[in-house]
This record gives structure tokens, C-alpha cells and sequence, in this order.
């Protein structure tokens, strides 16, 4: 039977042995440091969550999976706002300074909101929103129930709706 990782003195022993290298290997992908030692947090936090699933030779493998999916989401959600605000600049040039900064304040209160988001509804939202990912896919890569996943996100839906109607 293969040993699994959900012992702390397991799980301390794949940290120290394979932090390092999962940290360099993103940050040899996006030359920000903060921005790996952010990820490789978040794919030791999902290799706990997911430490009874995954053995202990798989772990590894499983660390770098997960740090490059991160990793890629965080890509494709700057793409996605890069986008959208070379799309907000274009449509400017014919908009009121009024409707510009009423604009800029909405979408302001926007991100806040967002960033407020528990990370569990956070990562839901931003999945299906950004990602366009359906409901199932989402269970499967975060490891959840669909069932899950709904709750995340109208809890999240629900927190977002009071911070429009408090506007």
C-alpha cells in the first residue's frame, strides 16, 4: 500500500524537498518571485486539501500540475482584463468624463468586491466567470462536488448583489 500525504511529518518532508524546485520552476515561467512563491503556496495548500487522493511518489508530479494550472488561470484572467481594458480605452474616446469615472469607481468597488470573496467562492467565481468553466469542470480540477461548487458560488453571486445594491 502506498503511503499517502496526509501525515504532517509526510506532507513537512514533501514541503521541504520539493518547495524550492516548484517555486523556481514558476518563477522560471514568469519572472515575478512573489507571484511563484504565491502559486507554489496555493498547490501546497491543494496537495493538503487533496492529501488523502494523492500518494506520496505522485505528489511531486501532483505539485507541478497544480502550480501550472494556477499558474495558466492567472495568465488567461490578466488576458482576459487586458482585454477588457483595451476595449474600455477604445470605447472612451466617445464617453463623458462623468460616465469615465463613474465607470473606473463601479469597477473599482467591483474588484473590491471580488478580492473580498472568501478564496473558496473567490476561486469558484473567478473559474466560471474568467475561465468560462462549467459547474463539473470546476468540481473535477478543485477536487468538489458539483453540489459544491453551486453553493460557492451563490454565496458568491449573493455577496457581489449586496455590494451593487449598496451602490
Amino acid at each position: 500500500m502506498s503511503k499517502g500525504v496526509c501525515e504532517e511529518k509526510v506532507f513537512q518532508s514533501v514541503f521541504m524537498s520539493c518547495a524550492t524546485e516548484v517555486r523556481n520552476f514558476i518563477y522560471y515561467k514568469s519572472g515575478d518571485m512573489a507571484q511563484a512563491e504565491d502559486l507554489t503556496q496555493d498547490a501546497f495548500s491543494k496537495l493538503w486539501q487533496n492529501c488523502a487522493k494523492v500518494e506520496l511518489e505522485k505528489a511531486k508530479g501532483f505539485l507541478y500540475t497544480i502550480v501550472n494550472r494556477l499558474f495558466l488561470n492567472q495568465i488567461q484572467h490578466d488576458k482576459v482584463k487586458l482585454k477588457f481594458i483595451n476595449q474600455q480605452d477604445r470605447n472612451r474616446l466617445s464617453e463623458s468624463p462623468e460616465f469615465i469615472l463613474e465607470e473606473k469607481e463601479f469597477k473599482n468597488r467591483l474588484e473590491s468586491a471580488i478580492q473580498a470573496l472568501p478564496e473558496n467562492q473567490r476561486i469558484v467565481f473567478l473559474m466560471n466567470r474568467i475561465d468560462k468553466k462549467k459547474y463539473r469542470e470546476i468540481a473535477e480540477d478543485l477536487g468538489l462536488s458539483v453540489k459544491a461548487v453551486e453553493k460557492r458560488m451563490h454565496n458568491a453571486l449573493q455577496a457581489l448583489r449586496k455590494v451593487h445594491h449598496k451602490v
